[in-house]
């Protein structure tokens, strides 16, 4: 049995169709570009010959209105171009610029990143989790482990400072509860499901496909909505699924499909198509760093971001993950342990990538937290799950001083855990706002539940 669309018959094995593509799918949708293309064509030789192209409109048969093809036609349309399609939308222009959150999944320890110096609660609580002598010296009598020596070029210049005691009411000891309530900027309930990084698209203004990325084979939280961010391993991941000696055509029959239709996906499928061919030119050759500059590990995530950034793709968002910071034993604080080491290698990461940014540098600020602290107390050779973290800033920008908000020490503890002198979300605002030249009210949108208080980040 053959179902036909126009005069195209649809059984894989007609003629017709074989002679498109030998994948059925694409020679679908090339078959169907032809015949919208015959239509358009006699379309506009009728308007051309009658001259009446005002009632041509109001009649409802223009070229600008045509509707989406029905059946197996446009259920190949779609799979051929779901992996780029976003939704647009109407945005406020703001300062350009990246914003780049770094999330730690598994709770990092904060007090083992940065710490008041001869503290008795600490010297009494976890004698063997102090910040050994080589630390770096802080503002305020705090030091930072000597893990981050890797960023201490920033650190001198007043680009690289960290907020201690970070907390949410909202979180708890779950890594799940507290993760997805990071991600999202709040409890699930309180924002729809959507995350704080995809509302804070809504105020930057429109720009290309790439102005929303997650480093990574999935999208994390913090960008799932509505603005259409892409996830991606690498660059050259990016690519229209389909048979390598058709894939032009093809290309060119989306571009057909979706041109002149007024409709918000048209938009849409032409920013894909940008941004398949921006990340085609990028992966076409090997990506070359700059002079001295290796990435390792996490920093193969920053590699794709900064082949990203120098090639114009405009990302304004983007979200790296990094694990392995749940350490309930054999943590490690010094230089060697376990915790030491990841923190290394998160440090050489950013420093390799401003590095490699140059100039660009200037436009980027990334911040690091993670969903929760631990408890002040050593377990005996490592640390629970608690609160009052640690979010760190590196940015392009001056800060405000190396140790940023409020402390009040550890005089009184909450349960055992660092008090929250510091809430996450005004934070995470503030880092924002910053960025981007954000008003309070477009920051208060970004976390519907948060009443917004400023914490000072920049100078």
């Amino acid at each position: 049995m053959e179902m036909t669309v126009n005069p195209y018959p649809l059984h894989p094995e007609c003629p017709d169709l074989r002679r498109l593509a030998d994948n059925p799918a694409e020679a679908l949708l090339r078959a169907e570009a032809d015949i919208v293309a015959a239509e358009n064509a006699a379309e506009a030789d009728r308007y051309r010959r009658l001259e009446e192209v005002e009632e041509a409109q109001q009649d409802g048969r223009g070229v600008t209105r045509r509707t989406f093809v029905a059946g197996a036609a446009a259920t190949a349309t779609a799979l051929a171009t779901a992996q780029f399609v976003t939704t647009s939308a109407s945005f406020a222009a703001t300062k350009t610029g990246t914003l780049i959150h770094v999330f730690l999944y598994g709770g990092l320890d904060g007090l083992s990143l940065v710490a008041p110096a001869n503290d008795p609660v600490l010297a009494k609580a976890r004698p063997d989790l102090l910040l050994g002598e080589d630390s770096l010296a802080l503002a305020r009598g705090f030091k930072l482990t000597s893990a981050f020596a890797p960023l201490e070029k920033w650190l001198t210049a007043g680009q690289l400072g960290f907020v201690p005691a970070v907390s949410d009411p909202r979180l708890s000891r779950s890594h799940f509860q507290a993760a997805d309530a990071c991600n999202l900027g709040g409890l699930p309930g309180e924002t729809g499901g959507r995350g704080w990084l995809d509302s804070l698209v809504d105020s930057l203004g429109k720009g290309t496909a790439f102005r929303s990325v997650g480093i990574g084979s999935t999208l994390p939280r913090s960008l799932v909505g509505v603005n259409g961010a892409i996830s991606l391993n690498s660059v050259g991941d990016l690519r229209l699924n389909g048979d390598d000696k058709y894939r032009a055509a093809t290309e060119k029959a989306i571009r057909g499909l979706f041109t002149g239709i007024n409709h918000p996906v048209e938009e849409a499928v032409i920013e894909g198509m940008g941004a398949l061919a921006t990340a085609q030119k990028l992966a076409a050759k090997p990506y070359a760093a700059a002079e001295g500059v290796e990435y390792q590990g996490v920093g193969n995530a920053f590699k794709q971001l900064a082949q990203l950034i120098k090639g114009g793709a405009n990302v304004r968002v983007a979200t790296v993950g990094m694990g392995g910071y749940d350490t309930h034993e054999n943590q490690g604080t010094r230089e060697g342990g376990q915790l030491w080491r990841r923190l290394n290698e998160l440090a050489n990461a950013m420093a390799a990538f401003f590095t490699d940014l140059g100039d660009r540098a200037a436009d980027v600020t990334i911040m690091v937290s993670s969903e929760f602290g631990r408890r002040v107390g050593s377990n005996g050779g490592g640390t629970d799950h608690g609160h009052g973290g640690v979010v760190t800033v590196l940015s392009g920008r001056k800060l405000a001083g190396s140790l940023l908000g409020t402390w009040n020490g550890l005089d009184k503890l909450d349960s055992g855990d660092v008090p929250e002198y510091n809430n996450m979300f005004n934070v995470y605002g503030s880092v924002a706002q910053g960025r981007f030249g954000l008003t309070t009210a477009q920051v208060d949108k970004v976390f519907p539940r948060q009443k917004f208080t400023p914490v000072k980040i920049y100078a």
